[in-house]
This record gives structure tokens, sequence and C-alpha cells, in this order.
């Protein structure tokens, strides 16, 4: 059974690049590679899912997570309006509605950071 209280989970819907480079990237991967946290997910909502979608660079680090173990999710309704939910799911993105599994992750676990 997975240890709730040691689980990260990193919302990202901020549609600046920088922001993903220097901030949601670079810790979500270190969380997960240096061991911070025995288990990372990436939500990938909003305007990220258009960002992510378009950029050869981000793609290529979210693959690099992944391939570390992180967990990655994006909101079916969000990239459903950027019509990216195809690409997304490429990249090995589980793209679901985030609604209720982001509540469950809020009451169950509480480490919930958004960018």
């Amino acid at each position: 059974m997975e240890d709730k209280s040691n689980h990260l989970v990193v919302v990202w819907s901020s549609a600046d690049r920088e922001v993903a480079l220097k901030m949601v990237f670079m810790y979500t991967y270190n969380a997960k590679r240096q061991g911070w946290w025995d288990h990372v997910t990436l939500i990938v909502w909003g305007p990220s899912a258009k960002l992510l979608a378009e950029d050869k660079e981000l793609k290529e680090h979210v693959l690099k997570m992944k391939d570390a173990g992180v967990r990655l999710e994006a909101c079916k309704a969000c990239a459903d309006l950027y019509k990216v939910s195809g690409q997304l799911e490429e990249l090995g993105i589980d793209v679901k509605y985030m609604g209720k599994p982001l509540t469950e992750y809020i009451k169950e676990r509480g480490s919930v950071v958004t960018f």
C-alpha cells in the first residue's frame, strides 16, 4: 500500500514557459530523482496543456520526468478545450477528468502544490 504521506502532487497550470522550466519541471524532476518524495505526480491543467503540446523542449523534459518515475496526468476538460488531448496521450500522460481525482489528492494526501 502506498504511503500517502510521502506523495507529492504538483498542479502545473501556468502558460509561462519560464515557470515550467525554472520551477515546475526542475522541482518535480528532482523531487523524484533525489528521493525527496517516494511518489510524485505532475498534473497538467489549463493553459499548460496547450504550452506543452506546442513546445518540443518541454515535451523532452516531461518524458525525462516520466522515465524518472513521475506519474503524469492531465485534465481532459482543459486538454479538450485546447484540442491537445491526443498529443498529451502520445507523451504517455493519463488524460482524464481531474476534478474528483484532485479533490481526493487534497483530502487524502495534503501534499499538493500549484504553479
